[in-house]
């Protein structure tokens, strides 16, 4: 391995007797969080947030494998150990896992509305893409009259991956907003086939409390078939007046869904305002709370709403920050090259420039860590490889993989 390439070597100095009293010297850990939060705001619950400092006791090196990416967003793996990629800008990129020879795709992709946190944004490869060539994205798809929403599309890759061929849109989150922010969004596939995903509120104070209200799509999670009609018998298909996609409601940016290979629940990382932050297992018919119920406060510092943090009938995060690491994406770690890192929970840090990883008991956050701190980098998104390694992206355009050193 060249040296330009080695970014980054962690290396423990535990020795053989701290590891065998490791757990009880993880309980007396300070949260890696050092500075003070927000608020006063208390938990609902021990745990609930600052969870005890955790260290990986072993040796890791993280590798550049490109740094040529525009402003990448989301990432899937394709069959045949490669990745890909969606860049910001409305472009696709395809990757091998040694970050060579990369493709560029372009044609055959929409328009998008880049201006603030819009662009092309998720990419989900379809789990039968070997037979039918099909992803599904997520994009910011601008309006005639002005303004922008969250579309989702399908399309296929062609056999010389040179273009996208047979685009359909196939959903639309509305209603549409003229705002730049907070449009989500992630898309993950379920055991049927069907496609779970999640839609920012967009932000504004006029439009915001949407996220509250069955008759909008911002705000939500909503499942969908791969056509973009509501999946039969969902929560609200009998309830007047509400969309019958909706699988959940009352987030606020929601840019991260995985599934927890433990338990088979879908889990949701989001965006607070200053403070607030959440881990959220998402659960069918239950109300998230934004932004009635929060742990963060206004960009003004004034409070959100009535400043209250609970309210019954409104679910608790499993897990909040204050200050905010601004989580870009999730995933749980499901691959065999890390062992110690098996089913810990990792969030991409932008504001936070840092990876965060969780360790996950029960159910609960039981330690957290920080990883990559102080390198200057917006970690945009984190996927676990198809060849059981660690990728992550950064708003500055590099492919990075975490490698363990044997």
């Amino acid at each position: 391995m060249k040296k330009a390439q080695l970014l980054y070597l962690c290396a423990s100095m535990l020795v053989l007797s701290c590891n065998q009293d490791k757990s009880n010297a993880q309980k007396n850990q300070s949260n890696p969080e050092t500075k003070a939060p927000n608020t006063q705001y208390q938990p609902a619950f021990a745990g609930q947030t600052r969870a005890p400092g955790m260290k990986s006791d072993f040796k890791y090196q993280v590798v550049i494998l490109d740094k040529s990416l525009k402003f990448p967003w989301g990432v899937d793996n394709l069959p045949g150990g490669r990745l890909l990629i969606s860049q910001k800008f409305g472009t696709f990129r395809i990757e091998t896992l040694s970050g060579k020879n990369p493709i560029q795709i372009s044609k055959g992709v929409p328009k998008v509305a880049p201006d603030g946190q819009g662009g092309l944004l998720d990419v989900a490869v379809d789990p039968n893409y070997a037979q039918n060539r099909r992803i599904f994205w997520a994009f910011s798809e601008p309006q005639e009259k002005g303004g922008a929403l969250l579309a989702i599309a399908r399309g296929n890759i062609s056999k010389d991956e040179t273009a996208i061929e047979n685009m359909q849109i196939i959903y639309r989150a509305t209603p549409a907003h003229t705002g730049k922010l907070q449009y989500g969004s992630r898309i993950v596939f379920d055991k049927q086939g069907n496609l779970f995903v999640s839609t920012g509120e967009r932000s504004d104070k006029e439009v915001r409390g949407l996220a509250q209200s069955l008759q909008a799509s911002t705000g939500k999670i909503v499942h969908i078939t791969t056509d973009g009609k509501p999946v039969a018998d969902g929560p609200f298909a009998k309830t007047a007046d509400a969309r019958p996609e909706i699988y959940a409601y009352g987030f606020r940016n929601p840019d991260g869904l995985d599934w927890n290979p433990i338990t088979g629940e879908l889990w949701e990382t989001e965006f607070g305002p200053r403070g607030g932050d959440e881990v959220n297992i998402v659960r069918a018919g239950k109300n998230y709370g934004w932004p009635i119920i929060t742990y963060g406060i206004e960009y003004s510092g004034d409070k959100v709403g009535d400043g209250i943090q609970q309210k019954d009938g409104m679910e608790q995060p499993i897990y909040y920050f204050d200050p905010v690491v601004s989580p870009g994406s999730m995933t749980f770690y499901t691959g065999d090259q890390i062992p110690e890192w098996k089913n810990n929970l990792f969030l991409s840090g932008l504001s936070g420039s840092c990876v965060v990883r969780l360790k996950i008991d029960n159910n609960k956050v039981v330690g957290e860590e920080r990883l990559l701190f102080g390198m200057g980098e917006r970690f945009r998104r984190i996927k676990t490889g198809s060849d059981g390694n660690l990728y992550v992206v950064t708003d500055s355009g590099k492919l990075l993989r975490f490698e363990k050193v044997k």
